[in-house]
Parts: structure tokens; C-alpha cells; sequence
């Protein structure tokens, strides 16, 4: 079935204003399965009773019919309403929500209920707090290591651009990936990802390293808003320089008129060349295609990750 894009009255007051975009009609390559399983239901309704928020929701993600059937959720901590007004994103804009100290435990809960392998934390961005959100983040992680042991935890954070020692509370929860997309090329930064800065988000993600090697890094591209293949590539690169070992690349899908336009469909065969160029530059793994996002199928990159690290230290032992 073609994706449906849910939106809702208000949701993108700064863009109200502003021309539509008209978005080409999806190719056949794009298509999903409307989410109708029981597996899916129990996910939705486990969110709800939890009063816990998902990206797979908020972004109206076109995989959540897969991953939810799968019992596999992207949570969303410190609220729905999101500090920054990306043109690319469908999280809401406006006042942020007060941050609930109770959220960590029930994050826990759902862990544990859907019986989780692997997580993936991720939040809107929270300029208005001192740290940018950081101690939630760290009381989430440390939370599910208490609770659920033997579940690996992947967060997906903001820059936290101006938050002096934030990356420092986040890294001491020992996540078992840290990922922070980098979403487009240095160019396009001004029109798609309006407040941030490529330098400090690729410093971010080095950062990382330079606290805690054991940490994997991550960072994922979107392709289709206007970019050169050869702009691309000089992202991985900066990315390889960074010492990122994921890196993902997926289609932009368009949220609404009133988002970033659409500018082409990248082809399957183009998503295989960058990836066999993402691979030949140094990624430890590469995940491309069109439907692919930063969580999608993250427990099972998570193990494929882990094979292609102990082959990286058996050629140099």
C-alpha cells in the first residue's frame, strides 16, 4: 500500500505559511503493509497503557507496520514536542513538554514486557533544558541495564549544541551504540536541518570515541533532497575520519506540503552502489536501501555489527 502520512492541526506552526511543495508520486519500490497484525496491536497498545511516546509514531515512520509487528518500538523520551523546526522532520514544533522523572521506569517496563533484545532510545531536541535532555537519557539507560541485563541499548540523540558536558552524562550510561544523524550534506544544512551545525554534530560522534572506544558510533543520511552523489561521499569520508563504524542511508519521504520537497527517488540500484562505496571507504556495517532508517531492523544490524568487529580483530591479532 502507498505510506500514509498522519498530521495534525498545529502540529508545524512555523510552516503554515510557507508554499506547498508538491511531492512526486511514490515509485514502486516504496510500498508497505498496513499495520494490522496482533503483534502490531499489543505494541500500539502496550505505548498507550505506558503513556510512552515513539518515534516510529511521531515521524510517521513507513516501516512501523514491520517493526511493530516484530514487537520492535523506537521510544521517544522527554515528550512529543520538539524545540527545533527541521523542514524534513513531522515531529511537532511548539512548547516542550515538563519532563516526567517517572518516564525512565516505564521506558524499563516496556523493555521488559516486550522482552526486547535490543532497544533504541532516541528524543526531541530540548534546547530549553540545561543539559539538553542528557540525565534523562542517562536515567533511561541505566534503568533498563538494571532491569533488563542482557538488552543492548542504542540511542539515537540530539546534537546537544551548546550543552557543556551533556555528551559526558550520556556516554557514562554505557550505551552499547551512540547515534547521531548527521541527515544530510554541509550544503543543504541552511534549508533541511534549520539550527544545527555539521562540524559539531560530526565533533559529537568523535567525541564519543575519544570517551569510550568500546561504544559503537552510528549516523545515517537521508538521500532525495537535493544532493550530489559526490557531496555524499565526502560524508562518509568525514564520517570515516570521525571513526563512525554504522552509517545508514535511506530515502526522505516527504511529511507534508508544507516540508522540504522531495527532489528525486533514488533507485534500489543506486542505494547498493553506496553502500558498496560506504563498505569500501572503511563502515563497519552499511545499511542502504530505500525504506531504510536509523532503527530499522537495529537488533539484528546490532549482531551483524558485532560479527564484522571480531573479523576487524582477528586480522590483527
Amino acid at each position: 500500500m502507498p505510506i500514509s502520512i498522519t498530521t495534525g492541526k498545529n502540529r508545524h506552526p512555523e510552516k503554515v505559511n510557507r508554499p506547498d511543495n508538491p511531492s512526486p508520486k511514490l515509485p514502486e519500490w516504496i510500498r508497505v503493509r498496513a499495520p494490522n497484525s496482533d503483534e502490531f496491536l499489543h505494541t500500539r497498545n502496550l505505548m498507550r497503557n505506558l503513556s510512552l511516546n515513539t518515534v516510529c509514531e511521531e515521524a510517521a515512520c513507513p516501516n512501523i507496520g514491520e517493526c511493530w509487528g516484530q514487537k520492535h518500538a523506537t521510544v521517544m523520551i522527554l515528550g512529543q514536542v520538539c524545540t527545533r523546526a527541521c523542514a524534513f522532520c513531522n515531529i511537532a514544533t511548539g512548547r516542550p513538554d515538563t519532563v516526567d522523572p517517572k518516564e525512565p521506569s516505564r521506558v524499563a517496563e516496556a523493555v521488559a514486557e516486550l522482552d526486547l533484545r535490543h532497544v533504541v532510545i532516541t528524543s526531541v531536541d530540548r534546547d530549553d533544558l540545561d543539559d539538553g535532555g542528557a540525565s534523562q537519557f542517562f536515567e533511561v539507560v541505566e534503568r533498563i541495564h538494571s532491569t533488563s541485563p542482557t538488552t543492548t541499548v542504542e540511542i539515537l540523540t540530539p546534537d546537544f549544541l551548546r550543552k557543556e558536558g551533556a555528551l559526558e552524562i550520556v556516554v557514562n550510561a554505557r550505551p552499547n551504540i551512540f547515534n547521531h544523524n548527521l541527515e544530510t550534506v554541509p550544503r543543504l544544512y541552511s534549508s533541511v536541518r534549520l539550527g544545527a551545525n555539521y562540524v559539531h554534530s560530526l565533533g559529537l560522534l568523535k567525541r564519543v570515541k575519544e570517551l569510550d572506544s568500546s561504544i559503537f558510533t552510528k549516523s545515517g543520511l537521508m538521500v532525495g533532497l537535493g544532493e550530489d552523489i559526490e557531496e555524499v561521499h565526502e560524508v562518509m569520508d568525514d564520517m570515516r575520519s570521525a571513526d563512525i563504524d554504522f552509517i545508514t542511508i535511506g530515502q526522505y519521504l516527504q511529511p507534508t506540503p508544507k516540508h522540504h520537497g522531495v527532489r528525486r527517488f533514488v533507485t534500489p540500484e543506486e542505494f547498493e552502489d553506496l553502500r558498496s562505496m560506504a563498505v569500501s571507504k572503511g563502515f563497519l556495517y552499511v545499511s542502504s536501501s530505500p525504506l531504510t532508517r536509523s532503527s530499522y531492523h537495529a537488533d539484528n544490524d546490532f549482531k551483524k555489527l558485532l560479527v564484522a568487529k571480531e573479523k576487524q580483530l582477528a586480522r590483527y591479532l
